[in-house]
């Protein structure tokens, strides 16, 4: 089985509900994920615009979630290790685009072969994806949609 993310909030390709932006309640939405890659040992998880219009914007990154773990409820962003964001802040910050066109999110889980990583107390979305990036064993990929 192929390494695979989803919600049941939204599909693949499909407008992320307001609920989970700005717009809304600014709750991370619940995910799941199956068929990790042997020796999987934790997970990362880093959530991008890159329709920003200054470039790729970071809304969250997570990392440590141990390899047992397969999902992630609602709201769950408050009980996990979270780096900050390019908001500024650590944790999750939803979907907050200009008015106009719609942006596309990209919800990445990162399977890793440790099962801790070294950051200091002040790493970014960025520099959280350059510590895992040498560790990734696998990658799935959930793309929603928001518009204001």
């Amino acid at each position: 089985m192929p390494f695979a993310l989803a919600s049941p909030a939204f599909e693949s390709g499909q407008p992320i509900p307001a609920l989970f932006s700005c717009a809304g309640e600014n709750v991370s939405p619940p995910l799941a994920w199956q068929g990790a890659p042997p020796g999987t040992a934790s997970f990362v998880l880093i959530v991008e615009d890159p329709d920003a219009p200054a470039g790729t914007f970071r809304h969250w990154g997570v990392y440590d979630i141990p390899a047992g773990v397969t999902s992630l409820p609602q709201g769950a962003a408050a009980r996990l290790k979270s780096v900050r964001n390019d908001f500024g802040r650590s944790g999750y910050d939803g979907p907050c685009p200009p008015p106009g066109a719609a942006h596309h999110y990209h919800f990445r889980i990162v399977a890793l072969g440790r099962a801790e990583l070294p950051l200091a107390g002040a790493a970014d979305v960025a520099s959280l994806w350059r510590a895992a990036a040498p560790y990734a064993l696998g990658e799935a990929e959930l793309i929603g949609t928001f518009r204001r």
